[in-house]
C-alpha cells in the first residue's frame, strides 16, 4: 500500500507490484507489435507479433508484402486486414521518408497513419528510453476513477496527468496500469473491495457512500 494518496506515491506502487513486460526492445518490432495490440488482449498481441515476425522478420520484407500475406498470421489479434494494410504502409513510410530508420520524435511517428499518441509514447519509452507517457483506455479509465483527472479523452488524460506524474514514472506506469486495469480495476465490475489503493479512490469513495442506508 503507497504511503499517501498522491499521483507519485500511487503510480510508484502501481509500478512495484504490477510489472508488465512490453517483450520487444527493437523499435520497429516495438512500433509494429503496438499496432497490433490495438483494441486485443495481450496474449493475443504476443501470438500475432510472434507469426508475423517468424515469416516477415525485417521492414524491408514487410514493406515488400501484401497486406493479404499478412492476414493468417495476425488475424488473432483483431481488425487483421485493417492492421495489415496499416503495417505494410507504416514499413513503406520507414523506408522511404526516413530512411529504414524508426524516428524518435512524436511528431514523425505520429506522421505515420495508424500511429497515434499511445503508439508513439511506447516506441518512444521503451526504445529510445525518452520520458513519454502513453495513455490507453485503461490509463483514461484508472485516472478518472482515482480522481487524479476529470477528460473526455485519452490525449487530454495524457497532457493532465504530465503535469501531475513525475517523468521518471510516466514510462512504466502505463504497463502498470494496463496490468492494474484488467487484474483489478476492471471496465466492468472492478473488484474494489480486494484494492489496495481504494482508500485513495474517488470512484470508491463515492460508491461507497451509496451503499449506506440515508
Amino acid at each position: 500500500m503507497p504511503e499517501d494518496c498522491s499521483p507519485d506515491a500511487v503510480s510508484g506502487w502501481m509500478i512495484e507490484n504490477f510489472k508488465h513486460d512490453h517483450g520487444y526492445r527493437e523499435p520497429f518490432k516495438v512500433l509494429i507489435s503496438t499496432i497490433l495490440s490495438q483494441r486485443t488482449r495481450d496474449e493475443n498481441t504476443d501470438e500475432a507479433s510472434r507469426k508475423l515476425f517468424s515469416v516477415f522478420p525485417t521492414m524491408e520484407s514487410i514493406a515488400a508484402a501484401r497486406p493479404e500475406e499478412l492476414y493468417e498470421l495476425i488475424k488473432q489479434s483483431g481488425m487483421y486486414r485493417q492492421k495489415a494494410e496499416r503495417i505494410v504502409n507504416c514499413a513503406e513510410i520507414l523506408l522511404e521518408r526516413f530512411g529504414g530508420r524508426v524516428p524518435d520524435t512524436i511528431e514523425e511517428l505520429t506522421s505515420i497513419p495508424g500511429v497515434g499518441r499511445k503508439t508513439a509514447n511506447i516506441v518512444l519509452n521503451i526504445s529510445f528510453g525518452k520520458e513519454a507517457l502513453a495513455v490507453d483506455t485503461h490509463v483514461h479509465r484508472i485516472s478518472n476513477r482515482l480522481g487524479w483527472v476529470k477528460t473526455k479523452s485519452p490525449e487530454e488524460t495524457e497532457f493532465s496527468l504530465m503535469k501531475i506524474i513525475s517523468p521518471h514514472l510516466w514510462g512504466p506506469v502505463n504497463g502498470s496500469m494496463v496490468e492494474f486495469g484488467r487484474q483489478i480495476c476492471r471496465p466492468v465490475g472492478p473488484r474494489c473491495e480486494d484494492c489496495a489503493i481504494s482508500r485513495c479512490c474517488d470512484y470508491y469513495g463515492r460508491i461507497s457512500k451509496e451503499d449506506i442506508p440515508q
